[in-house]
């Protein structure tokens, strides 16, 4: 048979398709090219030191800081103390209690986020309105359960409380803020401006220190105000100005007919905003939403200042210890990496609900 009746033996598609992509993406100008081969080149020298410091040459267990004999990273100042970057000071018998919360989250965020899932209006309606009480009562106790005083949280737990009770309260507060300042009425429109206007412009750190020092001398002296519960006030009237001026936005964005369409329907202020105008400022505001969560997961590490020790609090405190002195580099890495992966567990779920919202189209 001759050369000509063989037919040429094509590529695989998936070889072509990622030469395509490299072209397209990485080599399309002589600029992208240039750019491309200094990243290399950058991530060639950068890698491999990291690994070998990281991974080969670590040291993953240990009672104490003699443990790291070798030049790489001391894991074992994390692993020695996991328990308490965890749990903070909770005691240890009751721990059982942060797991069903912490079980209890992981199994709500699963519900919510796998699509095949049934159901998932009453599984939001939970987290928003029962699981607060829930979580409160697994943790605190009463009703069978030992009291277990709030200065004996901390951690990773306390960072999720803060951060989940923060984002839960200040999004219908600050969609309530939004409508105020869109409102006809000028006096609640005045009231709503000034609330907006005065909690944005202090640091969240004067919030807290107020809340903690200032919010009891306004109350009367038989009333007494858990420090937590004092934090997690200030963090939602703080945080609720930002999430106002988010929403305002979507609701700028809705165009006029349809407001004009909801009441020639006959239909309430609070019916067509609910049914009509809200859901489609909320699709448009999701990145900004998120966003905003993003900032207050990460500043839930401010609370600091007033005697309450979150995960960052608490690996700082760690390091004081004469037994691990020197290995701060591992703490800070450690709770950074458990930040980012929080923050960027919440990018990737918002950019999938845009996508089923068809977002941008």
């Amino acid at each position: 048979m001759s050369d000509q009746m063989i037919p040429a033996r094509k590529p695989p598609k998936q070889s072509v398709g990622l030469l395509v992509w490299s072209k397209n993406n990485l080599f399309a100008s002589l600029p992208s090219t240039v750019a491309t081969v200094l990243i290399v080149y950058g991530l060639y020298l950068l890698l491999p030191p990291v690994v070998q410091w990281g991974l080969l040459d670590a040291t993953w267990w240990g009672s104490d800081g003699t443990a790291c004999t070798t030049e790489g990273a001391c894991w074992a100042f994390v692993t020695a103390r996991l328990d308490q970057f965890i749990y903070g000071f909770y005691p240890q018998d009751h721990q059982w209690r942060a797991n069903v919360f912490f079980f209890q989250l992981v199994l709500l965020i699963g519900w919510l986020t796998i699509k095949a899932t049934p159901g998932k209006k009453w599984v939001l309606g939970y987290a928003l309105l029962l699981m607060p009480l829930v979580s409160w009562w697994l943790l605190y106790g009463g009703l069978g359960l030992k009291i277990v005083a709030t200065h004996q949280w901390g951690g990773l737990m306390l960072t999720l409380l803060l951060a989940l009770c923060g984002m839960v309260a200040s999004l219908p507060f600050g969609i309530l803020l939004a409508l105020g300042r869109r409102s006809n009425m000028p006096v609640i429109r005045a009231l709503s401006t000034a609330y907006i206007e005065m909690w944005r412009g202090v640091p969240l750190i004067t919030v807290l220190f107020m809340a903690s020092v200032m919010l009891p001398l306004f109350v009367p002296e038989q009333v007494v105000f858990d420090k937590l519960l004092r934090a997690l006030i200030g963090i939602v009237m703080f945080q609720a100005a930002y999430m106002a001026e988010v929403v305002r936005g979507g609701l700028q964005a809705i165009p006029k007919g349809q407001f004009e369409a909801f009441g020639s329907l006959g239909l309430s202020y609070w019916q067509g905003m609910v049914l009509i105008i809200l859901p489609q400022a909320m699709k448009l505001v999701i990145p900004g939403v998120v966003n905003t969560f993003i900032a207050l997961f990460k500043d839930t590490s401010l609370v600091l200042v007033i005697g309450l020790f979150d995960l960052l609090a608490i690996v700082q405190a760690g390091l004081n210890d004469p037994a691990w002195l020197g290995f701060a580099v591992e703490g800070y890495l450690f709770a950074g990496f458990v930040f980012w992966a929080f923050c960027y567990g919440m990018s990737k779920y918002s950019q999938r609900l845009e996508q089923q919202l068809h977002q941008g189209r």
